[in-house]
């Protein structure tokens, strides 16, 4: 298998690696939010690790960090800091996160030694995994289904600060886009040298879902449907930087409506692959749907986790693969220092690309190593010699 797990420190670990010999850097590191009361989530990785993935990755090989919205600042300067180039900030945008919010009417009658009479369950709040309440007394249902009793506030001021919180519910997250300098190289120059400093933008376009049933010059591309399709290679819009998931897509679609695209003089490129045109009839895409259609759209399955997969902040692995396919040269090595579950691990491998995950939880190393092998096709878990040097694959 061309995939490796190391469990470890990830800058000790990253010192172990040859220079200018990985392609790209796909990680979601720590936030620095103290998430649920985690240890690995007390910082955000400051720039000596970012100086070290940077010696490790070839000229103008990419680099995808996710970020937490109240401290990504912090993060891009770390990485902008170590010499990156940034290039852009991606959002993923999610309908799935649970509010991590201090319920001030409860805080006021609890300072004040009142208990507070239950009136009722929750009406509103089905334990799924998008549930997180009372942050300040850490209830939390992540899925287990539980639900919250609803209390009356039991004095006069916490009647008054009823229904007032700390934190809104999250809907978002950056991927900051960065870029390793070229050097006195030229992009073209690059590509031909070490297969990185460009993205793969027909690799990643939005809807680009070919039917077996289509037949020439018609396509019908998730929710929508294409008459212009001129070559299978070329459907789909050019990739966005702001990425949904299926929730999120539903619910701006409910807001959009169904819309046809503009039409207007027909055009052509102004040269060859700027993107720049309309079709004969005039239209950007004789296409009708909602505005997701516009965004690409990650498909997440609670059984990506796989059985233990107990981590916290689990990406979707469709999202994954967009991002790997967008960054990585064919037959490339993705590095995530921050492995997590393996996610970004699971996805490489599926893309066909090579892998090498660092991590400090024993515990999660194996998590991913199971759920790596399961989406490689490998029965049994696949293992390594930790004292042996780090080799890509």
């Amino acid at each position: 298998m061309n995939a490796q797990v190391f469990q470890g420190d990830a800058l000790h670990l990253a010192g172990s690696l040859a220079s200018d010999s990985i392609d790209a850097v796909i990680t979601d590191p720590p936030y620095g939010l103290k998430f649920m009361g985690k240890d690995w989530d007390h910082g955000i990785p400051g720039q000596p690790f970012w100086e070290e993935f940077l010696r490790t990755m070839k000229p103008g090989a990419h680099l995808l960090a996710f970020g937490g919205t109240r401290t990504h600042h912090r993060l891009t300067v770390a990485i902008e800091d170590a010499g990156f180039e940034i290039r852009d900030c991606l959002m993923w945008l999610y309908g799935s996160g649970f509010p991590k919010s201090l319920d001030v009417s409860k805080a006021i009658d609890k300072a004040a030694g009142a208990e507070r009479e239950v009136v009722g369950p929750s009406t509103r709040h089905g334990g799924g995994n998008d549930n997180l309440y009372d942050y300040g007394k850490g209830l939390q249902t992540m899925g287990n289904g539980v639900v919250p009793d609803i209390t009356a506030p039991a004095t006069e001021l916490a009647q008054q600060w009823d229904g007032w919180g700390t934190a809104l519910k999250p809907g978002w997250e950056p991927i900051i886009m960065a870029r390793k300098p070229l050097g006195k190289n030229t992009v073209a120059a690059n590509v031909l040298t070490y297969g990185t400093g460009a993205i793969n933008i027909d690799g990643c376009r939005i809807g680009d879902e070919i039917l077996p049933e289509q037949t020439a010059g018609q396509a019908r591309i998730g929710t929508f449907e294409r008459t212009d399709m001129v070559t299978p290679e070329r459907v789909g819009r050019w990739p966005a930087n702001v990425a949904l998931d299926e929730t999120a897509a539903t619910m701006l679609d409910e807001q959009s409506g169904t819309s046809k695209s503009t039409k207007g003089k027909p055009r052509r490129p102004q040269a060859p692959g700027d993107g720049y045109g309309m079709t004969h009839t005039g239209a950007e895409y004789n296409d009708i749907g909602g505005a997701s259609r516009f965004f690409y759209t990650a498909k997440a399955s609670r059984k990506e986790r796989g059985e233990g997969n107990n981590h916290p902040t689990v990406k979707p692995i469709t999202l994954m693969r967009w991002l790997c396919r967008l960054v990585t040269p064919p037959g490339g090595t993705i590095l995530d220092p921050f492995n997590g579950s393996g996610s970004t691990g699971c996805a490489a491998v599926l893309e066909g690309f090579r892998y090498l995950g660092f991590e400090l939880d024993q515990d999660f190393v194996d998590i991913s190593e199971q759920r790596i092998a399961h989406w490689s096709g490998v029965s049994e878990p696949f293992s390594y010699n930790a004292d042996a040097p780090l080799k890509l694959a």
